[in-house]
């Protein structure tokens, strides 16, 4: 498995193949990378995963993701706010999901309850050597 950097908030993530990093501990959202290949058929691009837990009340800081990504997003549990470029906010439930475009911003990703916990699946078809697929807006 490739190591990959994942910059959130003002903390930079470094993948190793198990276990999670919280990515910010004031706001107890955990990262944990699932997988990451490059994809055979598709010279220089790689199928990246990772699972974003967020504490009740959790938030991911604005960002935006590498340029060559596309992201497919996937509610696990819970309820997830996500407001991607100058789209409109919505609250995505268990089973729903939404896609970003490359280079997209982020400006609003968190947990939609105060006292339930929510967990999404972010699935990213990236140019292999990008490594730092999030990076937070200053």
């Amino acid at each position: 498995m490739k190591v990959r950097t994942i910059v959130a908030t003002c903390a930079v993530l470094a993948l190793a193949g198990t276990g999670s990093t919280p990515a910010h501990e004031s706001q107890a959202e955990t990262v944990t990378p699932k997988f990451d290949q490059a994809i055979p058929n598709i010279p220089g691009k790689s199928l990246v995963a990772v699972e974003v837990d967020y504490a009740p009340a959790a938030a991911s800081p604005p960002h935006t993701h590498a340029k060559s990504a596309f992201i497919y997003a996937y509610v696990i549990s819970g309820a997830i706010e996500s407001k991607v470029n100058n789209g409109e906010s919505r609250i995505y439930k268990a089973g729903e999901s939404w896609s970003e475009p490359p280079n997209a911003s982020h400006s609003i990703s968190r947990n939609a309850s105060k006292t339930e916990p929510a967990k999404l699946l972010a699935v990213f078809v990236v140019d292999s050597d990008d490594k730092a697929l999030t990076t937070p807006v200053k």
